[in-house]
């Protein structure tokens, strides 16, 4: 294997079917793969370090088989392996949010979204790495595709997690960009909810009015299945046609780098071949003005979630995450409260094009570009601002790869709560535009 790549397939659907049907045997699956980890992990440093892991995930492994011995009564998620992004609190693990704050004062009951998945069958595997408190001062986390480059952030650890099969579900959250551009340089699904569809109780907030718990796979039909376990009031769809697809033309799209552009122009052209139809619509004109409003907003909240933390620690906030508070702390409340308001305003004028147009759903670069080099940046997430903004949902198909061969992602976002059928739809189309898959096992 090259010793610069650590990718594996891990596809959830298939191996959680085997593991419920008792085709793979859960200690014998558990085994293996956590002596894949222990080969793996050095180098892609995915998870926080957690002495014992080993005999912690063997013996409950064996309590859950002992729980489940009927396939016929087993959970949809039986024994599956999950990464917690280490802003989610988890029941027997320290919450430490990439910071160096006392752990003491950051710990809180299980997150509702942590139950469901391990109410499921679940096994978590352990905390994945996260920039400290989700902003941009990154973690040793390093891309399985390529050593040297970044995974992207804030939700680093599960995406690499999941591309390396080291998890085949993992937590993420997104304020800005932080489940949809790590999928993308990780080569991966990254999946962000509609606003509020997975519940964020149990979470250490960035932004309460943009911060969304999302997921990672390596299929659709695995996210889809994860999904049905944690949204609220998921129900399953079939779609008995192909989308009508929107290119959003203008100052938004043309914030991505030429090489990206080139590549999503090559991807259009692939689902076009396949038979879809598209069709461009000019929209977010005013980007540049988006982008200031959602980053002030979330900065003025990022502000209020650590006034207290920050009176007394800021000794121990990196210097990025303190520059953020710090200019959250001058932001003028009444404007942050117009920007706030103005979210809805600009969601129901963006599914009004859609409705006029025919639009079922918009295609777009999932970043900039591909994975930077270094792990001192995790990356541009510009490309996702608008949509997180407007809490529309968004998925991360992997597109190809970049000149350097880095993955690049195609990311497809639909109508407000229409969740189900995004990931119906994304999962046909996601064969299109994938490129020929990993080395490794």
């Amino acid at each position: 294997m090259n010793t610069q790549k650590f990718v594996y397939q891990a596809p959830l659907a298939k191996t959680a079917a085997a593991l419920r049907s008792g085709e793979l045997d859960l200690l014998d699956y558990w085994t293996r793969l956590l002596d894949h980890i222990e080969s793996v992990e050095p180098h892609v440093q995915a998870f926080v370090p957690e002495p014992g892991r080993r005999q912690r995930l063997l013996a409950a492994a064996e309590a859950l088989m002992a729980r489940y011995p009927k396939p016929e009564e087993r959970p949809p998620l039986f024994g599956v392996p999950l990464g917690v992004k280490d802003i989610i609190q988890a029941e027997g693990f320290v919450t430490r949010a990439g910071s160096q704050l006392p752990p003491d004062e950051l710990t809180g009951p299980e997150a509702d979204s942590v139950r469901m998945l391990r109410a499921a069958g679940a096994l978590v595997v352990g905390k994945t790495v996260t920039t400290e408190f989700a902003y941009f001062a990154p973690g040793p986390t390093r891309n399985p595709h390529n050593l040297a480059h970044t995974p992207g952030g804030s939700s680093s650890g599960s995406a690499a997690a999941v591309a390396a099969g080291m998890a085949l579900l993992a937590m993420g959250t997104q304020t800005i960009g932080s489940v949809i551009r790590p999928a993308a340089f990780c080569g991966i699904m990254g999946y962000k909810p509609t606003y509020g569809r997975i519940i964020t109780s149990g979470l250490l907030y960035f932004s309460r009015s943009a911060d969304h718990i999302g997921l990672f796979t390596q299929d659709v039909g695995g996210m889809a299945l994860a999904a049905g376990v944690v949204c609220n009031s998921w129900l399953a769809a079939t779609v008995d046609r192909r989308p009508m697809l929107g290119i959003p033309t203008g100052p938004y799209l043309e914030q991505a780098t030429p090489e990206a552009l080139q590549a999503f122009s090559h991807q259009v052209q692939q689902l076009k071949d396949a038979g879809y139809e598209v069709r461009e619509a000019s929209v977010l004109v005013d980007i540049a003005e988006i982008n200031r409003n959602h980053n002030l907003m979330i900065a003025a909240e990022f502000a209020a979630e650590h006034r207290h933390l920050f009176a007394e620690f800021a000794h121990l906030y990196r210097p990025r995450t303190a520059e953020l508070i710090r200019t959250g702390q001058q932001a003028d409340a009444d404007a942050v409260q117009e920007i706030r308001s103005a979210r809805a305003i600009y969601r129901e004028e963006i599914q009004h094009v859609m409705d006029v147009n025919g639009i079922d759903l918009w295609i777009c670069p999932a970043a900039p570009g591909p994975a930077p080099e270094g792990i001192d940046s995790t990356g541009n997430p510009i490309m996702n601002l608008p949509w997180t903004y407007m809490g529309l949902p968004a998925i991360t198909l992997p597109a190809g790869k970049a000149a350097n061969g880095l993955p690049l992602g195609l990311q497809v976002v639909g109508h407000w709560l229409s969740d189900e059928v995004l990931l119906a739809w994304a999962e046909d189309m996601a064969p299109v535009v994938v490129s020929p898959e990993n080395d490794g096992d």
